[in-house]
């Protein structure tokens, strides 16, 4: 059993709360037998750490495993996972510019996987995926998805020169409306400021949701209205 902090592996797993050492190390971690389970199934679990011994894995203290929670909720058992996304090829695609709440992050992936957009572009400015707060509230969905971090516009660029329809979600105003005959590209912007200017110049068109009584929607809510109601007119 481990028990001191002075441990190598116990000191490598705490540097993993943080994201500069997850993007060093290729590795994240996912807390309780849930995450686990779904972490085992995909093929991704490097190790298995636990304060059980009746679970088959590196045993360690209860005191050591308080340090390493990261939630108010105490849990028994945490894999250690390395970074692995299956590419998926799709003709419908979810790009996030700038949404950078974790908790949001993971309800639109969940949403994602629900309505079938499974593959899906991370800006450079959008939450951490492997945050635990992402993990969680995604329900497990970033282990069906593919997921990728790169330069939004340089990818909306390529997909619009091989034929996609980017269509962006919008507070205020709706333009045109998407072919459902096209390969299809939804643009979700951050919390506050919405979508870029550089992202706006590449879109074919704009998506509003009419409320009544709010200006505006949650981002994953829209995102979420918008997934669906494309999902039926495939």
């Amino acid at each position: 059993m481990i028990e001191s902090k002075d441990n190598k592996k116990f000191k490598s797993w705490m540097k993993l709360k943080t994201k500069k050492y997850r993007d060093q190390m290729d590795q994240y971690i996912v807390y309780g037998q849930t995450f686990v389970d779904l972490a085992l199934k995909k093929g991704v679990v490097e190790e298995i750490v636990t304060t059980n011994q009746n679970i088959d894995g590196t045993l360690i203290s209860e005191g050591l495993m308080k340090e390493l929670k990261v939630t108010e909720t105490s849990y028994d058992v945490f894999a250690v996972c390395k970074k692995i996304s299956t590419p998926i090829v799709s003709n419908q695609i979810l790009v996030l510019d700038d949404v950078q709440n974790p908790d949001n992050v993971g309800a639109i992936l969940r949403s994602a996987l629900a309505f079938n957009f499974m593959h899906v572009v991370f800006s450079n400015h959008t939450a951490d995926l492997y945050n635990d707060k992402t993990i969680r509230a995604s329900g497990g969905a970033l282990f069906d998805l593919y997921i990728e971090r790169l330069d939004i516009h340089e990818f909306l660029t390529l997909k619009k020169q091989e034929g996609f329809q980017i269509f962006g979600a919008d507070a205020h105003k709706s333009e045109l409306e998407p072919d459902k005959e096209t390969p299809f590209i939804l643009v979700l912007g951050n919390e506050g400021q919405g979508l870029r200017s550089k992202t706006i110049e590449l879109l074919d068109g704009r998506l509003n949701i009419e409320t009544h009584h709010v200006e505006s929607l949650n981002v994953t809510v829209a995102g979420s209205i918008l997934m669906y109601e494309w999902s039926k007119k495939r």
